[in-house]
């Protein structure tokens, strides 16, 4: 499981329409684009799929492609294969006062297993902190995608339960950034506990 509540400053990408889901419901639908920075190499643009319930038909108007827009709302990723989608279920969108620079900010919850990787590192005044990868599991079919995380836990060392393949819950501050063209998902972490998984879970 991976949640974000977050704030995307970007540009309307895909044209925006009025649907209706399986209850009936009317909901707005469209796509922004955003440019996330490049750690190494060049910088690579997402496109976010936003829906927003909605009852007035013309909505959808307020947001012609190449308009630029702040949304807030709950941030989700789709791994199928090799392909990460963004999904974002929007509470609140807004047309004016819109910054210049693209942006992701927010918070992020995570709930997976722990990579093999689990380092405790030394900061330049000697404070420790604890660099992990962990991952979220998704079924597809009848495989297993994942979406991997990597996070940074300051003023902490590594724990004790922190082990590879060990079930965690992480909250903290989202980070995404590009790395030699692969989109990457971080955590600047704030909390952190052992998560005890379930036998033979279907997702994770």
């Amino acid at each position: 499981m991976i949640k974000c509540n977050v704030s995307v400053i970007g540009t309307v990408s895909r044209t925006a329409q009025m649907r209706t889901n399986k209850e009936g419901k009317s909901f707005l639908s469209f796509g922004v684009n955003v440019v996330i920075p490049a750690k190494s190499g060049i910088n690579k643009t997402v496109e976010i799929s936003v829906a927003k319930d909605c009852d007035q038909p013309d909505e959808a108007s307020r947001y012609p492609v190449g308009s630029r827009i702040s949304v807030d709302g709950v941030l989700t990723f789709h791994k199928k294969e090799e392909n990460l989608y963004l999904n974002m279920s929007a509470t609140d969108i807004k047309t004016s006062g819109i910054a210049p620079d693209d942006s992701i900010t927010g918070d992020i919850e995570f709930r997976g297993s722990l990579g093999s990787k689990i380092e405790t590192k030394t900061d330049k005044k000697g404070n420790p902190f604890c660099v992990f990868s962990a991952y979220s599991s998704e079924k597809n079919s009848d495989s297993y995608d994942f979406t991997w995380v990597r996070f940074m836990h300051f003023g902490q060392s590594q724990q004790e339960w922190m082990q590879p393949k060990a079930g965690v819950n992480a909250k903290g501050d989202l980070q995404m950034s590009v790395y030699n063209d692969h989109l990457e998902i971080g955590c600047r972490v704030k909390e952190v506990s052992l998560w005890e998984k379930k036998p033979n879970p279907t997702e994770q």
